[in-house]
């Protein structure tokens, strides 16, 4: 029979002892007014930076896109921070980028709100897909229907047109 110390005994709990998650979500949001300010030279770089900012505050994107007048993220969410502070930070950072690229505009801004869903882990590719679609699917929808269209796939019970939109 072998013979273990305490040392290794309190090794072999804290090996044991692991706080796991996978939460993934899928966030949107729009520029400042839905003004069409993320044009077709700066998307991509924005998309990198925000991909940055998504992995700096350990919640690592898996797909970025937008068309002029919003945005769509699927993230991995970090274990240590709210949803509110991951979209506080990303936004801010990314918008003061926005201001500073040469294709940017210093009147760039987002709008206050977001909404953010959680996707299982199952559904991921079908996300990504859709995330990945933006330009084709906004070719007869507008986001306010999307946005109303998710707020209710979802049941989001709280959402009000007149205060989510600025």
């Amino acid at each position: 029979m072998a013979h273990t110390t305490n040392n290794e005994q309190i090794k072999i709990l804290f090996i044991m002892s692991q706080s796991l998650k996978a939460i993934y979500i899928h966030a949107t949001f729009g520029t400042k007014g839905r003004k069409p300010t993320i044009n077709e030279k700066i998307a991509p770089q924005l998309h990198a930076f925000m991909a940055g900012a998504f992995k700096k505050i350990d919640s690592p994107a898996l797909i970025i896109n937008s068309v002029p007048d919003h945005i769509h993220a699927l993230f991995r969410m970090s274990k240590n921070e709210t949803i509110a502070a991951i979209m506080e930070e990303v936004k801010k950072s990314s918008s003061l980028w926005m201001k500073q690229q040469k294709f940017g505009t210093q009147q760039f801004y987002w709008q206050k709100g977001y909404g953010a869903f959680s996707i299982s882990g199952s559904h991921l590719d079908i996300v990504s897909r859709y995330i990945a679609n933006q330009k084709e699917h906004h070719q007869t929808l507008t986001y306010k229907e999307e946005v109303q269209r998710l707020m209710e796939k979802y049941n989001v019970q709280e959402f009000n047109p007149d205060y989510y939109w600025d």
